[in-house]
């Protein structure tokens, strides 16, 4: 069944419904697929969204993306990374980390729906019980004593579950303040909120202050990161797209550069091979995603 609709890329361009769509499943994303009624919208708007995407071009958007993108830096000179700096340099380290940690707890819980949402069961269980060690011996999850009793921090999101089902990223997005996304984790944005503590704090200052809080600990994270990009590319938002294409990938086919072969792995004379194990979407525009070292 063939559906016609109105795509950015053009009118009447024809996108696969939603049945037809899990049929051209591969066999392993069709038997993880347990798409729910309540969910189905999500997975249609972005596949209506992300019909003119490919693996050639994933950046359709690139004109746009690159406004967003200049009013973020701009954003960040400006604020976040004088306001980072100086929280870095007043702070203790130990409190800094205890921020990181509190924060890294709070999203565990959803973290494990979405291993589990995934049929990765056992490491779901693995994030309820770090939640619970953490939350208890480790004082609310200001110390982190689970990850040393093997109990890792996965971080989890439902973009990375949508993923997993099979549904494709789409084209790449710049999103004021938050950075690189794509189609497929905006669309997934609504229901990742419940991630976050600040999606049930009624006190508005309160929810206010910790989701500024959050911001600021996380650039802090990335200052290093940030001034490592500005050094080694040439193109900062080509560079930042690519990175953050790829390192999406890998986190949903769990590392894999081989994959399923459903999306082809990016031509290694990008130069992204060279920053193998150095989050390098870790820059002023990506404030979305969890750093690889958040050591500070």
């Amino acid at each position: 069944m063939i559906i016609a609709l109105k795509t950015p890329c053009g009118f009447g361009r024809s996108t696969p419904s939603l049945n037809s769509y899990r049929q051209d499943l591969t066999p392993r994303a069709r038997k993880r697929s347990v798409v729910h009624h309540p969910l189905a919208l999500v997975v249609q708007a972005t596949m209506f969204l992300s019909g003119c995407a490919t693996v050639q071009r994933p950046d359709p958007l690139e004109p746009m993306n690159r406004r967003i993108f200049v009013f973020n830096e701009g954003v960040d000179k400006v604020v976040l990374k004088p306001v980072a700096t100086a929280y870095q340099a007043i702070v203790p380290r130990v409190v800094r980390n205890g921020v990181t940690n509190f924060i890294s707890n709070i999203g565990d819980p959803w973290s494990a729906a979405n291993l589990i949402l995934q049929g990765r069961v056992k490491e779901g269980l693995s994030d309820i019980a770090r939640f619970g060690t953490n939350t208890v011996v480790g004082v609310f999850g200001l110390a982190d004593f689970a990850s040393g009793w093997g109990l890792p921090h996965h971080g989890e999101d439902f973009g990375q579950t949508l993923g997993v089902w099979g549904l494709g990223t789409g084209a790449y997005l710049m999103l004021p303040l938050l950075g690189p996304s794509d189609f497929r984790d905006a669309a997934a944005l609504p229901l990742d909120s419940f991630g976050k503590a600040q999606t049930f704090i009624q006190d508005v200052p309160l929810r206010n202050s910790l989701t500024a809080l959050q911001a600021v600990d996380k650039r802090a994270s990335l200052l290093k990161a940030g001034t490592l990009l500005d050094d080694i590319s040439l193109d900062k938002y080509t560079f930042l797209r690519d990175a953050f294409l790829q390192r999406r990938r890998s986190l949903i086919h769990d590392g894999d550069a081989a994959f399923d072969g459903s999306e082809e792995t990016p031509d290694k004379s990008d130069g992204l091979e060279s920053t193998k194990g150095v989050n390098v979407t870790a820059s002023p525009n990506l404030l979305t995603e969890t750093p690889i070292d958040a050591k500070k």
